[in-house]
């Protein structure tokens, strides 16, 4: 083995060992900006997505993305994928264990982002179907249109560590998901006012944000999938995107609520993140603090319009971070990112959320008609850890009565 594909090898596995990482700050901010009585239940489907994941992504999802050059879906590799490999068990100029585990983590991160924005009302074995369909054939279609040979990427769409293909694909199954569910109990009153329902633990969410952050450098850095010159390059886009868009956050929030709020901020952190990883690798230093301050303002009238005007109950804003911020990425970075075209990221952003809705509103519906969304409003007041798993994260807490 040459010593460059060791490089590219370690470099990937480094990677994706952060990506891996990422399901760690997921669970910690979902569960500090969540009610103490839900967190076991949090950390049980955010480990579960992993697993899930990884299992049904390996038998199915991955075929279907990568297993052709077909123009909307995978053909081949279906439960053999160790069949797309040449004869010296590569794939992608990587041995291809390492391009699936890569690729593994990416799916289990989009499908861990829906947790958040359905918590403290889902039943569990929901979920966990959930987590499976997603694993198995919504990832998988939309990510082979971009990256696995099919017709987006046949266009010149670009989008370069999944701001549109893991963050959006995620986003938008967060909305239909949580629409559908509907609202947890008293956050929407008959007068028309909404209830604040404040999360439980700040340090813990604040916590998993610098996790994501330290782990979103394995993210984009690490989808290079090689040990190259740019990955400095690609480190200082992310970061600085992430820094303006928590600034400008800090001051939007300070502006409007007469306070700097800390969980918007945070969310903010995690805006700038999701919009300049599709162009990370195309966009200047100072293009990327620009995609980063603005969608710092939009994550926080995103997160309102949503909650306020939609009437969709997202505890953690996964749906304005994720789905609104990575189209926005997506789309800007037919601005900005050298050779790429503004209507291709716009028209191709837009027919991966059309397929997404569809696909997450049938899964959805069966899912309710077979089994059933959301638990027992008894289960709610007392809590899912309890209901759910017959513990409390918190023993021995004595817990706010929301009755």
């Amino acid at each position: 083995m040459d010593a460059k594909l060791l490089m590219n090898i370690i470099w990937t596995m480094l990677g994706a060992f952060l990506v891996f990482f990422m399901q760690a700050g997921f669970a910690m901010v979902e569960t500090g900006f969540t009610r103490a009585k839900n967190s076991g239940n949090i950390l049980m489907k955010n480990m579960m997505d992993l697993v899930i994941g990884s299992i049904f992504f390996f038998l199915i999802g991955f075929a279907l993305m990568f297993g052709s050059d077909n123009a909307v879906i995978g053909t081949k590799g279906l439960f053999n994928i160790n069949a797309l490999a040449d004869e010296n068990g590569m794939f992608n100029e990587l041995p291809i264990g390492v391009f699936i585990f890569f690729h593994t983590v990416f799916c289990a991160t989009s499908a861990t982002i829906v947790s958040g924005a359905m918590a403290e009302r889902t039943k569990f074995i929901s979920y966990l179907l959930y987590s499976g369909a997603i694993s198995m054939f919504i990832y998988p279609v939309t990510g082979h249109w971009i990256w696995g040979g099919g017709f987006l990427s046949q266009l010149g769409y670009h989008d370069f560590a999944g701001s549109c293909a893991v963050h959006m694909v995620g986003g938008v199954c967060a909305i239909i998901g949580a629409s559908i569910l509907g609202p947890r109990r008293g956050k929407y009153r008959k007068d028309g006012k909404i209830k604040a329902i404040p999360g439980h633990n700040l340090p813990l969410g604040v916590l998993g944000v610098f996790i994501l952050w330290f782990a979103w450098f394995g993210f984009n850095c690490g989808s290079t999938t090689a040990a190259t010159t740019n990955l400095g390059d690609i480190a200082m886009t992310t970061n600085l995107a992430a820094c303006a868009s928590t600034l400008v956050t800090l001051i939007v929030t300070w502006v409007r609520y007469g306070k700097p709020d800390i969980s918007m901020t945070c969310n903010g952190a995690l805006a700038g993140l999701v919009a300049i990883t599709a162009g990370a690798d195309v966009v200047s230093d100072y293009e990327a603090l620009i995609i980063g301050a603005v969608a710092g303002i939009l994550v926080v009238f995103a997160i309102e319009f949503i909650d306020r005007i939609l009437k969709v109950d997202d505890p953690v804003g996964a749906v304005g971070v994720h789905g609104v911020c990575g189209a926005f990425g997506a789309v800007m970075t037919g601005v900005f990112g050298e050779g790429c075209s503004f209507i291709v990221q716009l028209l191709g952003t837009f027919a991966v959320i059309a397929y997404v809705a569809v696909a997450a509103f049938i899964v959805f519906t069966i899912i309710n008609k077979i089994v059933g969304l959301r638990v027992s409003e008894d289960e709610e007041i007392d809590g899912l850890d309890v209901m759910e798993h017959g513990c409390s994260a918190y023993s021995n807490f004595n817990f706010h009565n929301d009755k």
